[in-house]
């Protein structure tokens, strides 16, 4: 097969493994970042715990990718999570899996994983062209990049992977400035919105002086059908958090159709409503509701907090009505946080835009992959899981296209 020259414009995961991939075919691969270095995103998202992918059997897997399951299921497929955990292991970054099932590195950092991934790449010639701002087309169909030192350079590479992101967290490289670029070729693109983000909720003054910063543990949330169990962030502004991003999809939709949503919180879960009664039966003379509800029903400050706001402030002080109001307390959300300050972001190229080896069907040579597609999914693994596994098959996508003489 003849060497052909590659153009990588993005830096993220997506970008990096398509390089690796294409590198290893045999072909001349640079890389264009417009940040003055790679991987910026990668590297924040794993200063907390960097969650490669989950390890859960495949059929319980996929379902997370919702309505882009079935057009993602064959990059997933070919590149599963077992794929990516072995290549991990390859770097040096041995994994391990957590007790919830997600799939880390045992450094718990991406620094280590990406120093060592970029000495892959360079030992396969791989180059990074750092502070460049891919800005289209010029009329002869050659790319254009903005240079930090206000040049212009033109590229007329056999293949072209974009792999810009999506719109969140903006100050790291991924702004979405490229969906005009691809909108006036024709290019369908679905709008970018804030996909594990927080919601608006209209707390009270009280509440937001006081708890904003502080989490909601042993909760379980339920929105239309679904129940997520896991913790949720009090903010001055509303809710973020865990399980408030596996619920993002489904929250954001209602409040785009009807302007707000009610999100239902049960503040003990391992406590059934009529052993909760029982415990809230047995109140002492005198005893205040705070105290009454931190040391019979275990709710902290910031629980107790949630649920008067939930009924807008009094509270029905009976055991039962108390028990059902931490059973099921309910908020109504009336906004979403803004995209910049999303964890990903929903929306993108529409999947029929794209053909089976992930080229846009409108642009020859031009092959997508990562989080610029139309999909979603919750944080745990998946999110990168689906940018791994897109652009190993954007890779090859490309070198069966480009290998078709």
């Amino acid at each position: 097969m003849h060497s052909k020259d590659i153009a990588i414009i993005g830096a993220g995961p997506a970008g990096l493994i398509a390089a690796e991939r294409l590198a290893q075919a045999g072909h001349r691969v640079t890389i264009h970042e417009r940040m003055p270095s790679p991987a910026r995103k990668f590297l924040l998202a794993g200063r907390g715990g960097l969650n490669l992918t989950h390890s859960e059997p495949l059929e319980t897997f996929l379902p997370h990718y919702g309505t882009a399951r079935d057009w993602l299921e064959p990059a997933v497929h070919a590149f599963p999570p077992q794929a990516l955990r072995d290549w991990a292991d390859g770097l040096g970054a041995e994994s391990f899996v957590g007790t919830s099932g997600r799939v880390f590195p045992k450094a718990m950092k991406a620094s280590p994983l990406l120093r060592a991934w970029l000495r892959r790449l360079d030992g396969l010639g791989v180059r990074l062209e750092a502070g460049r701002r891919w800005t289209g087309w010029n009329a002869e169909g050659a790319l254009t990049f903005a240079t930090a030192a206000g040049e212009t350079v033109t590229l007329t590479p056999d293949a072209t992977l974009l792999a810009l992101g999506g719109a969140s967290w903006p100050r790291l490289g991924s702004d979405g400035g490229w969906v005009p670029l691809l909108a006036g070729k024709g290019v369908a693109v679905s709008p970018l919105r804030p996909a594990n983000g927080g919601f608006a909720v209209a707390w009270s003054d009280t509440l937001r002086e006081r708890f904003a910063g502080v989490p909601l543990k042993r909760i379980t949330l339920k929105f239309a059908g679904k129940e997520i169990v896991g913790e949720a962030m009090i903010d001055a502004h509303g809710l973020e958090g865990g399980a408030i991003y596996a619920l993002s999809g489904p929250l954001r939709e209602a409040i785009a159709r009807d302007g707000s949503a009610e999100l239902e919180i049960d503040l003990r879960p391992d406590l059934d409503l009529a052993r909760l009664t029982d415990k809230l039966g047995k109140r002492r003379p005198g005893e205040t509701l705070s105290n009454h509800l931190r040391k019979a029903a275990g709710l902290s400050p910031a629980a107790v907090a949630v649920l008067r706001d939930s009924v807008g402030g009094k509270l029905d002080e009976t055991p039962a009505a108390l028990a059902a109001a931490i059973k099921s307390a309910r908020l109504r959300l009336t906004g979403t946080m803004p995209i910049e300050r999303a964890i990903s972001s929903a929306g993108g190229i529409v999947a029929g835009e794209i053909d089976a080896g992930f080229m846009l069907r409108r642009l020859p040579g031009v092959f997508v992959a990562g989080e610029m597609l139309d999909w979603e999914a919750p944080t745990g693994g998946y999110l990168l899981q689906g940018c791994f596994a897109t652009g190993v098959a954007a890779a090859a996508g490309m070198v069966a296209w480009l290998g078709r003489d």
